[in-house]
Formats: structure tokens, sequence, C-alpha cells
């Protein structure tokens, strides 16, 4: 089966790359902004007609939290326009799209884990974009897989766990934000869990009813705070850091305080087991 995978070169795309060995049976296409641009329907049509792909998994996006308040109309080109392309022509060639979202669709004023059907409310242009995004999913094509996911890192590009091991080498103290909490997601462990669905679908083990919205993050909770303290621990890295709120840390895109995802959904659907996130944060490391 051919799988298309957009935004090859982000810290998803990268993630995927780093584990396609491990399917075999499955023909990855990669793509980026040069081979394929979601943003333009007749980049997208032309690529779809030459690799004819059975399922599309698009990692790219605008996740520039904070630019993006600035550069809202680049935002919503990539995040919304560029998901309605794809969902136009996965429609056109019949191709499965699975497609990733963000916890920045949510408010944070939840104190329970946000499940798939909770009512959406972005407070960042971010958010908004990928919130529009997923709406003209599933305006346009009915077989779409949309995971939502949070505080993604990996041994692949810009993330916060290389910002604190780079940080960390260059000074003796540091604060970070502990009142806002979430889950970190290892890049790799979403990686897998896509292919799972991928797979799942290729063997017909997934019923109609099965597309929709799914929420996927490693296990448990924590602060920015309590990451940044494990990262250091885990290295053995001796730093002075010290918990502040966020109103000491102001940014210009608001930030949810509380955006812990639900994911019943996703374990009772698809055959996955989910991994805490100290336990994958310590496989990434020794990564490094």
């Amino acid at each position: 089966m051919v799988v298309l995978v957009t935004g090859a070169n982000g810290q998803l795309g990268q993630s995927i790359q780093f584990i396609a060995n491990k399917y075999p049976k499955i023909q990855f296409v990669y793509t980026d902004f040069h081979e394929m641009d979601i943003t333009n329907s007749e980049s997208c049509h032309a690529v779809f007609a030459k690799h004819k792909p059975q399922f599309c998994i698009n990692t790219a996006a605008y996740t520039a939290v904070d630019n993006a308040e600035n550069e809202s109309e680049k935002a919503h080109l990539i995040n919304a326009i560029g998901a309605e392309n794809l969902a136009l022509v996965c429609k056109e060639f019949d191709t499965i799209l699975v497609h990733i979202s963000t916890d920045f669709i949510f408010d944070g004023t939840s104190t329970q884990p946000y499940l798939e059907a909770d009512i959406p409310n972005p407070k960042s242009v971010y958010g908004q974009t990928k919130l529009d995004g997923e709406l003209a999913i599933q305006k346009n094509w009915e077989k779409h897989f949309i995971v939502r996911t949070s505080w993604v890192y990996s041994q692949f590009g810009s993330n916060f766990m290389k910002t604190m091991l780079r940080v960390a080498s260059e000074r003796d103290s540091l604060s970070v934000v502990n009142d806002q909490i979430g889950t970190p997601t290892n890049a790799v462990d979403l990686a897998e869990v896509l292919l799972k669905i991928v797979e799942s679908c290729h063997a017909e083990l997934v019923l109609a009813s099965n597309f929709g919205i799914y929420n996927f993050s490693n296990e448990g909770q924590c602060s920015w705070y309590d990451f940044a303290n494990e990262i250091f621990q885990q290295k053995g890295i001796s730093i002075d850091l010290q918990p502040i709120p966020t109103s000491a840390y102001p940014t210009p895109a608001k930030r949810p305080l509380f955006s812990v995802l639900d994911k019943s959904k996703i374990k009772t659907t698809f055959p996955i087991a989910i991994a805490d996130w100290k336990i994958s944060l310590k496989k990434c490391l020794e990564l490094l």
C-alpha cells in the first residue's frame, strides 16, 4: 500500500521516517513543501495523480504558536486551507486522510481530561486555524482520522526538550511555568500510532463508524516545570530550576492552562499500548 506523508521534514515526519523500516508492506512517499504545496490544490492533485496513495498522513502544519498571532493569514493558509485541499484531493482519489491536530483547540478551563466530543474554544490564532482545519476536513471528506495531540517533542527538529538541554548548557539557572498542565508526547510514539491506524484500516479491522476524531498523547500529566525537571534529572544535569506562574512569563499567544487529553477512545478502537511520558522521555533522551 502507498502512504503519502506530508511535512516529511518536520519532527513528526522525520519520526515516521525513523520507524518506516518496521513497516515493509508500506510504500512511503515523503513530501515537503518543495514536492507538494498543500496550500495549492493543483500541486496536491499532481502528486496524488502520480502516486495514487491509499492513505495520506498530514503532518504539515504551521506550528509557531506565538508567531501565528502576527502571521494569521499564513497560519490559516497552511492549517486550514491546506487541510481543506487535502480533504478534497483525498475525496477525489478515495484516499483515507490521517490528520494531526492539537490540544490548543481547547480553552484550558476544564479540570478533567478532554474528550473528543468536548466543545472546542481556542484562545490563540494557532488553535483557531487548527480547529478550522478540522472542520474543513469533516465538511469535505468522511474517510478521515483526526488525531489531536499535545506537547510534542522528539530527537528531531525544535521542541521543548531540546530547548531545555540547550539552555542548560548556556546558564546556571532557569525559570519555567508550573501552572500549565498537559502531557508530553514523544513524536516517535505518535508516529507508531498513526501507522497502527493505517495498518488497521488496510487489514479492514476498522469500520466506517470508526472514522472521526481521536486523542493521543503519552500517559500521565505534568506541568512544563515538571517536564523540564524530569529532563534534567534523567540527564544528570545540575541547574537551579525555579517554578513560576504563567503571569510571570507573558507570551503573545495564550496557552491553555489545562490540556490533558482523555485517550480512552483510541485505546478501545485500535490495538495500542501507551507508554507513560517519563518512560518515553527516557527512550528519546537515550537516542540523542
